[in-house]
């Protein structure tokens, strides 16, 4: 399993939302100097996200995504904002390995499908969830819209349309270090076993324990791609370094 650090992006600045709130934002600083601390503790992977692009504003962001990618080694996957084939050409352009497409797979999965035939194991689904009269129901444009549709009800499409990961946030736990939501990604590895399609945790992780739990996660062989971390990170709670450790061991 592979550890994957998060940096969020607000208008060139490493931030975190909590639960998705814009208005509960926490800034960290510059994200090229995040992303090197990152890399020199033994990621091999950072996953980035332009909370910018994801509500239709323009600014920094891709610049800084195109300075990460261009100054260091490590393989970067971005989500926010990719909205067509040229959003994702650029990524790609800049040095991006995969990227997220998040509320563009529910309102027009046919961009899933055109970005896996430029690189068939280039694309991910995002899709960001809450817990809703009985759904895990998928949230739209930075968590700000609503969708109607649970999880599962997507996934079969966009796993047939090419997507090569899913990466499923709980947003009732991102940013806020409660654990993350091991009864989904059970259910995700099911899923996954039988479409060919990578797993990643996403939200609520607060620690080394919360890694190992993800870690010991296995349906029919397979385990989880990865796991992201964002806040704990940020916060000192959790060391790149040993997290990187126990996700490899």
């Amino acid at each position: 399993m592979e550890f994957m650090p998060a940096i969020d992006l607000i208008e060139g600045q490493c931030v975190r939302l909590v639960q998705g709130d814009f208005d509960r934002q926490i800034t960290y600083g510059d994200p090229l100097e995040a992303a090197e601390a990152i890399q020199a503790r033994g990621a091999r992977w950072l996953h980035l996200v332009d909370l910018d692009a994801a509500r239709s504003r323009f600014g920094p962001n891709r610049d800084v995504i195109r300075g990460i990618c261009q100054t260091l080694h490590i393989s970067v996957e971005v989500g926010g904002g990719i909205r067509s084939i040229a959003d994702a050409e650029e990524l790609f352009d800049a040095g991006v390995a995969r990227v997220i497409i998040g509320t563009m797979a529910i309102d027009n999965p046919e961009l899933v499908e055109q970005v896996a035939a430029i690189r068939s194991d280039g694309v991910a689904v995002g899709l960001d969830y809450r817990r809703l009269d009985g759904k895990r129901e998928v949230a739209l444009k930075g968590w700000l819209e609503r969708s109607g549709k649970d999880l599962f009800e997507v996934l079969p499409e966009l796993a047939a349309r090419g997507a090569s990961a899913v990466i499923a946030t709980d947003i009732s736990r991102d940013g806020t270090l409660e654990g993350p939501d091991l009864e989904t990604l059970k259910l995700l590895l099911e899923f996954g076993a039988d479409h060919g399609i990578s797993v990643i945790a996403s939200g609520g992780v607060s620690g080394l324990e919360d890694l190992a739990s993800l870690k010991s996660l296995n349906v029919r062989g397979s385990g989880l791609f990865g796991a992201i971390s964002g806040r704990a990170i940020h916060d000192g709670r959790l060391d790149v370094g040993e997290a990187v450790k126990l996700c490899r061991t």
